[in-house]
């Protein structure tokens, strides 16, 4: 007689065979696919449980098996005569399959030891591909991008082509597009995406009257065409740069690239061609007469850190120097991490280590020294930094926002008179010399032929924009599309490699990246095209749905809501109070900092040991001009997630602490932007309720809700009944900030309107974008 026990452990034993005989059982429910795909589905697998025993490092590789090449693979085991790791189309005599199987902890692989597991699911892809014949294809990152057809569907959604890719990604999930954000909403996405700032009032009315099927269009056009589009762009690609006005390592000393700064916003506003901008800055000295613009602009390769102390080994700095910028080229231009392969060759990666050093030879001929000693940061020898003068700001270079009398030095590239060798560096210690090599760039991500490119940074810009690169249109686009959107196409826009994520609609991406190229590598044509889409213009609305199917969002079937940068974050507050110096370019400035930073973490060396804030209309300056002293960043925008720009960074994390909402609640510059648009508006002859209704449309950017009016109103009523009480506490928020006071308002009422404007600014919406 069968007990209801044993009926259910009958039950659940046949669940559990048919389950693994069918692949369908295993985890929640992943079923294999039809066609197994080494890119998508072996290669990620290989690459984390595999490559670091048998991969490209052949310093670290075990066993002499290679297993991220086929011919490696495929070969026969050199330990074991007549046996393969790998034969196609047979399952039971691939040695590989026997050791991930193995429940022997003396042969099983991964190693025990290795904390590395394959789950039931991985092992029968690898089952799978093998019987289906273990095709290798090389990582798709390093094949040159195709022009997909274009997916059609008879659906009013799509505005552009890229909503029919994404539509397309969206149906395969069965979910459905977002509506169209309201206006509002969409004018701040818009206005924060494009120029970082908040939509002016007239503006809004603007958008809010105009019917039209070209409205938004309009706006767009209006935006792009915005001289601050030049400081939005610029920001992201500062990271990049690893733009600082210091020196960094201890003495921190000051140093003057506020002019290559200047530069790259007007490079952005007057649309330079990426292939231009991204050429200037790696090789405008070497191109034929170069003006004094190209051999600016090449300030890029010389952001790095720079020592000034004492008792520093010379030639070891100046290589480090030259690491940051071959770290730098890979990550930024070709999303690599070059920097493992420095020290051997790289585990994961087809970077050998003397293919780093090939490409570390292309900006390892400048004549620099590794110390610099001048306490005051000018630069001595034979560094190259060729003036910037009063004459030349007036004509030639009248971009530069420079006030001062005195001619400003920059750091910029110059390639020595005599080829300097370049050796490997055994381990990657600097006095440790091995073979001279020439400059080159790895073979496998796309061979550097000498007959068609000089060895030197120009042949190496030409080699970054040859038409058939695979990864120079595709990073950038990429970083494009994380700053619009929050997550690239390859969710990890710093690493396409063995270790990067696949793109989730690689399509898509081939599409944009061929696009770009095939339309002059045009940046604003891009950016439009990104912001028209319907893609961008959905509302964030989320329903239960989707959130559990798409989490992450990774179909794009809504906008993803994102806290602005730090930098726009003072930005806001500025600009909505009228504070805002908007004035582009011009030397850093220091605004409101906490006593004593500076003080506390120098050496007491040199013109930055103490902190010396400015005043007037300086003090008021976009963030991106904030001094940026790399050993204490900005305090207020550091907590925020900026870069203390020490090195290369290509997208920042992002965080959400208590110490965030202390700088809302407490920073002077917010409590100031708060006290001068209250004294503003109350110099109007309205009543309370649209004087609130003007600043939440300044500082949110939509006119509020009736219960949200409400409760400000029912704030401010309750705050000036206190305050009335409390004269000296009402003078005294009134008396914070070094903006003229005015003197002819109501106390209590200005001080009561405020804490309400305070309060707008410490809303999650007012630094959102939704």
């Amino acid at each position: 007689m069968y007990t209801p026990r044993i009926v259910l452990w009958f039950c659940l034993a046949t669940l559990l065979l048919v389950g693994y005989k069918t692949m369908t059982l295993i985890g929640i429910s992943q079923t294999l696919p039809e066609t197994v795909d080494f890119n998508i589905h072996i290669r990620p697998i290989l690459s984390d449980r595999c490559f670091k025993c048998h991969g490209p490092d052949a310093n670290k590789r075990e066993g002499n098996l290679r297993l991220d090449i086929a011919d490696s693979a495929y070969a026969e085991l050199i330990e074991y005569k007549g046996q393969f790791a790998i034969v196609p189309g047979n399952i039971h005599t691939s040695v590989l399959l026997k050791r991930i199987k193995s429940v022997d902890s003396a042969l099983i692989m991964p190693p025990s030891d290795s904390k590395l597991k394959l789950s039931s699911f991985e092992i029968a892809l690898l089952e799978k591909w093998i019987k289906q014949g273990a095709e290798y294809k090389q990582h798709w990152a390093f094949i040159a991008p195709s022009l997909p057809n274009v997916p059609l569907q008879k659906h009013k959604w799509p505005a552009n082509d890229i909503d029919r890719f994404v539509l397309a990604k969206m149906m395969q999930q069965q979910l459905n597009p977002n509506g169209t954000s309201d206006k509002e909403r969409l004018l701040k996405r818009l206005s924060m995406d494009l120029i970082g700032l908040p939509s002016t009032l007239e503006l809004q009315d603007q958008f809010l009257a105009d019917t039209t099927d070209r409205g938004y269009e309009k706006i767009v056009d209006t935006l792009l065409n915005n001289p601050h589009y030049g400081e939005r762009m610029a920001l992201n690609w500062l990271d990049v740069a690893r733009y600082a006005d210091s020196h960094g390592y201890q003495d921190d000393g000051i140093r003057s690239m506020w002019p290559w700064r200047d530069w790259v916003i007007y490079a952005f506003n007057q649309n330079y061609s990426y292939q231009q901008f991204v050429s200037w800055q790696l090789a405008g000295d070497l191109l034929p007469n170069p003006t004094k613009e190209m051999l600016l602009a090449t300030g890029f390769n010389r952001n790095h850190k720079i020592t000034e102390e004492a008792g520093v080994i010379d030639e070891e700095y100046r290589l480090e120097y030259v690491t940051d910028r071959t770290n730098t080229f890979a990550k930024t231009f070709l999303a690599m991490t070059f920097e493992c392969a420095k020290c051997h060759d790289h585990k994961y990666d087809p970077i050998p280590q003397k293919s780093y050093f090939s490409t570390f030879a292309f900006f390892n001929q400048v004549p620099e020294t590794g110390l610099l000693t001048d306490p005051f940061g000018i630069l001595y020898a034979d560094a190259p930094k060729m003036k910037i003068t009063t004459e030349e700001v007036t004509s030639l270079l009248k971009f530069i926002n420079k006030k001062d009398t005195a001619a400003v030095e920059v750091m910029i590239m110059q390639d020595s008179t005599a080829l300097r060798p370049t050796h490997i560096l055994l381990r990657g210690v600097y006095d440790q010399l091995g073979e001279v090599v020439t400059a080159s760039t790895p073979t496998q991500i796309f061979p550097f032929d000498t007959n068609q490119f000089k060895q030197n940074r120009l042949g190496l810009a030409q080699w970054l924009f040859d038409k058939n690169h695979p990864l120079t249109a595709r990073v950038y686009v990429n970083r494009i599309w994380a700053q619009f959107f929050g997550r690239g196409l390859v969710p990890t826009t710093s690493d396409f490699g063995m270790q990067g994520e696949m793109p989730t609609h690689p399509e898509l991406l081939d599409w944009l990246a061929l696009d770009f190229m095939n339309h002059g590598w045009n940046i604003k044509r891009l950016v439009k095209m990104i912001v028209m889409s319907s893609t961008y213009r959905q509302s964030a609305e989320i329903n239960g749905r989707k959130q559990s199917q798409d989490p992450d969002n990774i179909y794009l079937s809504r906008y993803r809501r994102m806290r602005v940068p730090a930098e726009l974050i003072k930005d806001l507050a500025m600009a909505s109070s009228g504070l805002l110096n908007t004035e582009l370019g011009g030397p850093s400035v220091k605004p409101y900092q906490p006593y004593g930073l500076w003080e506390s973490a120098t050496s007491g060396r040199g013109l930055l040991a103490t902190y010396i804030q400015d005043h007037d209309e300086n003090l008021y300056r976009r963030g991106i001009y904030t001094f940026i002293k790399r050993t204490v960043p900005p305090p207020s925008m550091l907590i925020f997630d900026a870069s203390n720009r020490d090195q290369c960074e290509v997208n920042r994390f992002i965080t959400n602490t208590p110490l965030q909402a202390l700088v809302t609640l407490n920073d002077p510059q917010m409590l100031e932007a708060a006290r001068v648009l209250a004294e503003k508006i109350s110099q109007e002859e309205c009543p309370i309720e649209e004087k609130i209704v003007k600043a939440f449309r300044l500082i949110i950017g939509r006119r509020p809700q009736p219960n949200e009016k409400e409760i400000l109103i029912t704030y401010f009523q309750n705050e000036i009944i206190s305050l009335r009480e409390n004269i000296l506490k009402a003078n005294r928020l009134l008396d914070i900030g070094e903006n003229k006071h005015l003197t002819n308002v109501d106390v209590p009422a200005t001080a009561a309107l405020m804490k309400v404007i305070h309060t707008l600014y410490n809303l999650e919406e007012a630094i959102t974008k939704s």
